[in-house]
């Protein structure tokens, strides 16, 4: 019996599917957020194993709750249209799953590009200054890769999925504070490996402004008000992309306003304790550090 469904959200990359989706085992659901170039069509006819759902319009990140909704197994994992798990991990996931019943979040080894180099983010991960939990399986966490994640259902549903407030890049950071804080665990498990193949067809700069929008909108839903502060002082120091990110984020908060809940005093100290390491690495290489980032390893 599968216990593990693949949930795929992809908008107009019809491409790369065609590379990924043959890699990813049964159950697959693929979820379409309003596509233009014939994505469902094309996956109908080349993959008929995969249950495909056209949303109509674009959801963004919570496009992944309607699969994960859909989905009869109790564990799910996600995938990006150009990533995809490697032979036996998601076994190897849902043993780990099964073993730790308090492990909602098992964030994946992700390896990037053909030379298959360790994604910077694992590193964190593994250099962790939480600490390791008894009944977990690796390095706590308070962050992942949507990418490269394998999620217990019936925690990710209940902690809301992701939200469209956030929408869309950087969409891990409010899940992973809303588990913590519902005292789920959430462990990097370095066995269970990902691949990932970045597409060709990405706006390197509309995602560090969407980086600084998401860091303050973020802030604003859990963090402190001095915190948000210091992320709103950060971003608008930060230049030109920071400015728009500022910008973006005005017609969200309303939204994240209403929604507005701080954490429980241990998951803040964890936060607080994790942005210590990335100031003191950001200064040590003389780079500032992204505002109001929580290093996954984090």
């Amino acid at each position: 019996m599968r216990r593990v469904t693949v949930v795929v959200a992809t908008r107009d990359r019809r491409h790369d599917l065609e590379r990924s989706l043959p890699r990813h085992p049964a159950p697959v659901i693929l979820v379409d957020n309003g596509s233009a170039d014939g994505t469902p069509a094309f996956v109908r006819q080349r993959f008929p194993h995969v249950r495909v759902v056209e949303v109509g319009r674009n959801l963004g990140a919570p496009a992944r709750n309607i699969g994960a909704r859909l989905a009869a197994t109790p564990y799910v994992a996600f995938a990006d249209d150009d990533s995809w798990w490697d032979p036996g991990a998601l076994e190897r996931a849902a043993d780990v799953l099964d073993a730790h019943p308090r492990l909602a979040v098992l964030a994946a080894r992700m390896l990037v590009g053909d030379e298959q180099a360790l994604d910077p983010i694992c590193g964190d991960m593994v250099d962790s200054p939480l600490k390791t939990e008894p009944d977990l399986p690796g390095p706590s966490v308070l962050g992942f890769l949507a990418c490269g994640v394998v999620v217990r259902r019936e925690a990710y549903l209940a902690a809301g999925g992701f939200d469209d407030v956030v929408f869309f890049y950087g969409e891990e950071q409010r899940l992973a504070l809303d588990l913590a804080a519902a005292g789920w665990g959430l462990a990097y498990v370095e066995e269970v490996v990902a691949h990932h193949h970045p597409s060709g067809s990405r706006d390197s700069r509309g995602r560090r402004i969407l980086a600084a929008r998401n860091a303050v909108l973020t802030a604003v839903l859990r963090r402190p008000w001095r915190v948000v502060a210091r992320i709103v002082l950060t971003t608008a120091r930060s230049g030109p992309v920071g400015w728009h990110g500022l910008r973006a984020a005005l017609g969200r908060l309303p939204r994240a306003l209403a929604r507005r809940r701080t954490l429980p005093p241990p998951v803040e100290a964890a936060c607080r304790s994790l942005e210590r390491v990335v100031r003191v690495s950001s200064q040590r290489s003389s780079r500032p550090a992204p505002p109001g980032r929580t290093s996954p390893g984090s």
